[in-house]
């Protein structure tokens, strides 16, 4: 007998791995990581400018503020905190809604607008496109507050209202499009950083400048005029012939002075008041504040505030809603001696 030769095994197919490592080259897209068009740099950069902006002209303001005539300053550490803070948080929040309202349109009609011209998008345009979204945003808020108010502003405000946007929104849409080209070209450096940075540095400059001007005493803190009971005795007047004559035995005689009495509609009516009554210093610390004035014939119980200067002291209310900042103001009358020439 023949012996037969056995047949050669089947070779073992070929693992899966290998057939899925053949076959997917040719049968899948290579996979490319999403392109990050800029929208969060931009975003961040914006807000770091207006905070910058809200913070170093709030400083400004407050400094100026200082000189001029206030009502008094917060005091205690815990209440100056509690207003930086709440400020601070106001700040990040109005920062983040006028970018999101106007920042980003700008830089969306700018992109668009020079894309529409076969233009490429540049820091002119983006300035464009501010002045543009701040005319809009005027003339919306501009209707809305009429309907709700019923009448139009001046027309003088409408154009300064403008400007004034244009100027906060130009420097925050040009730092939100920096952002968004550098992070587009893949460069390093961040816009947001470098916008704080350099606010922070302005911020130090302004703060500076004020505490030098104070320090060296070239600009005075206001401080209300330190009167005495006789300063406070004479004739006061509102400037339109209402009076109050305050007799220095606590005796006030008042004529036509205005006497506003809640009308239950949200609003302070002025009534004229005719009478006598008395009058006291309110004082506090043993300095005068006010002064409390009582009219029993026309119902008028008043405590009225100190303000202006020794020379011309002034007294007034509130009137309207608690905070509005409508006043009723008393000046009082000085007789200034007349000079006459020796001839």
């Amino acid at each position: 007998m023949t012996q037969q030769a056995e047949p050669h095994p089947i070779a073992e197919e070929a693992p899966d791995e290998a057939m899925d490592a053949a076959s997917g080259p040719c049968c899948e897209a290579p996979h490319r990581a999403p392109r990050d068009d800029g929208f969060g740099a931009a975003f961040c950069a914006s807000m770091a400018t207006l905070c910058a902006e809200i913070v170093v002209a709030a400083t400004a303001g407050v400094l100026v503020l200082l000189s001029r005539e206030h009502d008094g300053l917060p005091n205690g550490p815990v209440l100056i905190a509690a207003v930086a803070l709440g400020a601070l948080l106001l700040t990040v929040l109005l920062s983040g809604f006028v970018t999101a309202a106007a920042v980003m349109p700008t830089l969306t009609l700018a992109r668009r607008t020079a894309r529409a011209r076969k233009r490429s998008d540049s820091a002119l345009w983006t300035a464009g496109a501010a002045t543009a979204v701040a005319a809009a945003a005027v003339v919306v808020f501009g209707g809305v507050a009429a309907l709700g108010s019923l009448s139009l502003a001046r027309p003088l405000s409408y154009p300064i209202w403008w400007g004034a946007l244009t100027v906060v929104l130009v420097p925050a849409a040009l730092a939100g499009r920096a952002a968004a080209r550098r992070v587009r070209e893949s460069r390093s450096g961040s816009v947001a950083r470098r916008v704080t940075r350099d606010g922070l540095l302005a911020w130090l400059v302004v703060g500076a400048l004020g505490a030098g001007a104070y320090g060296t005493g070239l600009v005075s803190v206001y401080e209300p005029p330190r009167l005495t009971r006789s300063d406070l005795a004479g004739t006061w007047t509102d400037g339109r012939g209402g009076t109050v004559k305050l007799d220095s035995d606590g005796n006030a005689i008042a004529e036509g002075l205005d006497n506003f009495i809640w009308d239950g509609t949200g609003k302070d009516r002025p009534k004229d008041c005719d009478g006598s009554g008395t009058w006291t210093p309110v004082k506090d610390g043993g300095r005068v504040q006010g002064v409390s004035m009582r009219i029993s014939s026309c119902e008028l119980s008043r405590d009225w505030s100190v303000i202006g200067t020794e020379k011309e002291p002034r007294i007034f209310h509130e009137i309207g809603k608690p905070g509005s900042g409508k006043r009723y103001v008393l000046t009082k009358v000085v007789k200034h001696k007349s000079r006459h020439r020796e001839k």
